[in-house]
């Protein structure tokens, strides 16, 4: 099974708690606070492993959790961090955020790894909180939460050179007489319906050839298998054009090179650049070489390199003469980052930090920060209770309140939670 894109939730681990907590020893009258600081989260990585050529295993795994960091304790004892979550993905493997379809990342390295979402840090112990004006604080934070983001992981083949043209031109059997591949060869349409990957030996040499499946006219446009081969085909360094020169099913050959060009051209200017050689297959049938002398002189700066693959005509001379063109094209990488860095940060600013509604005559406050900082607290502390109720007022909130009509008395809703609007 080939699967080349799916959909995931990950939830980076929460952060531990916070301890409050204070020293009593015999003989130490004045230990003071030592509450110590929870532990980070874990953070969700995705890492390259080269083996991987699909991403079924994510297929089955619509959730991905982290583990909460390790609680404060009591003597200064701050907790654990968690330990990352590694998945592993292939290379050649595109992170979008869902949510903004951004680029993340592009895997495109063995062993390369990236925080897709980070975990909470911990929560401080009352240790932490300590001032001169507070010498002995009585409270602690809960660990912060860890990121939440809905991923789409998209993943195009890389090799070196890809095989494109019309369904049933030869592309499947080619690949299975240069290489070890056995991809499935049948007498109809569409018998690749997903790339295969194959290696080419060449004495101490190789290179990575990848069948892709058949374009049809309108490719470029979603039709058949579309947009979909033609996003593998951008990770080639050459393009290799099979056409079949025998003019199976009454094909044009001249017509189906114009006609997978112009497809090709309409998706990316950069796909179209890429190098080309041209392979004229089935030249063991009848009609090829007057086809092939048409196809001359339509396209006479075009190289070509005529075969068959039944019958295994010229196929060394096919096999060295790519490898040359692979070796040729070192400089240009194999892994290209397209029209995106290898990952993109974007910050948006913020007009306003939350965002205050009424709801059948309840205040409903919104807002990032306000959510953390509502998460962390402890309401079981009365002095949490009171520095919560300072950092919103420092945040304009109880302004803000007042500026949108609400009274003291009314009731205002953060998350699932009523509290009262009081002095």
């Amino acid at each position: 099974m080939f699967v080349d894109e799916v959909e995931i939730k990950v939830i980076a681990g929460a952060g531990g708690d916070g301890c409050t907590s204070f020293r009593r020893e015999k003989c130490i009258p004045l230990g003071g606070p030592d509450g110590g600081n929870g532990g980070r989260g874990s953070n969700i990585i995705f890492k390259v492993d080269k083996g991987l050529k699909t991403l079924v295993d994510l297929r089955y795994q619509k959730l991905i959790k982290g583990h909460k960091g390790t609680n404060g304790k009591g003597s200064s004892k701050n907790g654990a961090n968690a330990a990352d979550v590694i998945i592993k993905v292939p290379m050649g493997t595109t992170i979008y955020d869902s949510d903004t379809n951004l680029v993340l990342v592009d895997l495109t390295e063995d062993n390369q790894e990236f925080i897709v979402a980070h975990g909470g840090r911990g929560g401080r112990g009352n240790k932490s909180f300590v001032t001169k004006l507070e010498s002995a604080p009585k409270f602690s934070e809960y660990g912060e939460p860890g990121e939440q983001r809905v991923l789409k992981c998209e993943l195009k083949v890389l090799a070196d050179v890809g095989l494109i043209g019309f369904p049933s031109v030869g592309k499947s059997t080619l690949l299975s007489v240069i290489s070890s591949a056995n991809p499935k060869i049948a007498a109809y349409h569409f018998t690749t319906l997903n790339p295969n990957l194959g290696v080419v030996k060449v004495y101490d040499d190789s290179f990575v050839i990848a069948d892709l499946p058949g374009l049809i006219k309108g490719a470029s446009s979603g039709l058949g298998l579309g947009d979909e081969f033609l996003r593998h085909a951008m990770r080639t360094k050459i393009l290799a054009h099979v056409i079949d020169m025998g003019a199976y099913e009454g094909r044009n050959p001249v017509e189906d090179y114009q006609t997978i060009r112009k497809e090709i051209e309409n998706y990316s200017s950069k796909l179209a650049s890429k190098k080309e050689i041209i392979i004229a297959n089935k030249m063991d049938l009848e009609n090829a070489t007057d086809n092939l002398k048409e196809f001359k002189k339509a396209y006479p700066d075009k190289e070509i390199i005529e075969i068959s693959a039944t019958n295994h005509t010229n196929i060394n001379k096919l096999i060295n003469r790519l490898l040359e063109l692979v070796k040729s094209t070192l400089d240009v990488n194999l892994y290209d980052k397209e029209e995106y860095e290898s990952y993109i940060v974007y910050k948006f600013n913020q007009e306003q930090p939350y965002t205050i509604t009424n709801d059948n005559g309840i205040w409903i406050l919104k807002g990032k920060e306000i959510e953390k900082l509502f998460k962390m607290t402890k309401f079981n502390e009365d002095e949490a209770v009171e520095r919560f109720a300072r950092k919103l007022r420092g945040m304009g909130v109880e302004q803000a309140l007042e500026e949108a009509g609400a009274k003291r008395g009314d009731s205002v809703q953060i998350l699932d939670y009523l509290f009262e609007f009081k002095e």
